[in-house]
């Protein structure tokens, strides 16, 4: 009877330190990953187009996606929008530039190289395509501002 008395003492002693414990463990949260994108770029950097809208495509060699991402933005290109692919092995000192840390990274911007919108990572082709028209048009809100509705 003695053995029954300290085993139960002992299992509620344990209970006791396992309930305590598990209380106080707090469970961080997960990393949330930022990435940088300019609000503001200098034309000149990219060849001074003169058309109204400029498209920049940051890329990498090294990203599968970015390729597709460019073709897409490329079939943009007209008399109104210019379109340059920023490929960071050939255009390093921009990437630094613009603090850019993601590819692929699209930024539309008007003639006086403010970033009216962005995109990261893979962009269907209506996505980019009814970006690029939203700004143009003027119902696309800066990066920041909320929209009105």
């Amino acid at each position: 009877m003695h053995n029954l008395i300290i085993g139960l003492a002992i299992a509620a002693v344990v209970g006791v330190v396992a309930i305590v414990t598990r209380r106080r463990r707090i469970v961080d949260v997960p990393t949330q990953r930022n990435f940088s994108v300019p609000s503001q770029i200098d034309r000149a950097d990219f060849g001074a187009p003169t058309q109204e809208w400029l498209i920049v495509v940051f890329t990498s060699a090294t990203c599968p996606v970015c390729a597709d991402v460019s073709a897409k933005a490329q079939a943009l290109a007209s008399r109104n929008v210019a379109v340059r692919i920023a490929d960071f092995s050939n255009e390093r000192a921009i990437h630094e530039r613009y603090s850019i840390d993601a590819v692929p990274s699209v930024v539309i911007a008007d003639t006086s190289g403010v970033v009216r919108h962005h995109l990261l990572g893979p962009v269907s082709a209506t996505d980019l395509w009814a970006s690029v028209a939203a700004v143009r048009d003027g119902t696309e809100p800066h990066p920041g501002e909320c929209s009105a509705g």
